[in-house]
């Protein structure tokens, strides 16, 4: 009951943010340096904090599958959606697959906080509920 209601909730925000309007996989130009590494820092914060034994898990509501990775690399384009700020991270699971998470990042004060991460793409083919076009 409780995965469903978190798988309920995930599909909420991403519903929200695709109703909201397009988001690019590019640099938004007006978020300035200081934003940049804030936003950058609080992806690595829910990353490290939720990685044990070098394992960071993530599960995929769309296959059923909870998917043990490890961090490929952080991506530099970042992207502003209602509240949200939208980057990515490349993972590598353990059976090899890539995987691209996008990371849904809040302003709190005058800090950031990464709240959800998406399954953006599988091997380079991206989901039909992506946050992209």
């Amino acid at each position: 009951m409780k995965l469903r209601v978190i798988n309920t909730i995930s599909m909420m925000m991403i519903m929200a943010l695709y109703s909201a309007g397009t988001l690019y996989a590019v640099n938004d130009p007006s978020i300035n340096d200081n934003t940049r590494s804030k936003i950058k820092s609080a992806m690595s914060e829910m990353i490290n904090r939720n990685t044990v034994n070098n394992v960071y898990s993530h599960y995929d509501p769309i296959k059923g599958v909870l998917h043990d990775m490890e961090l490929v690399e952080l991506h530099d384009g970042i992207v502003k959606k209602g509240n949200y700020y939208v980057s990515c991270a490349d993972f590598r699971n353990s059976k090899g697959q890539l995987l691209d998470l996008d990371f849904l990042v809040l302003k709190k004060d005058d800090n950031f906080v990464a709240t959800q991460a998406v399954i953006h793409k599988a091997d380079d083919k991206k989901r039909k509920y992506h946050l992209e076009d």
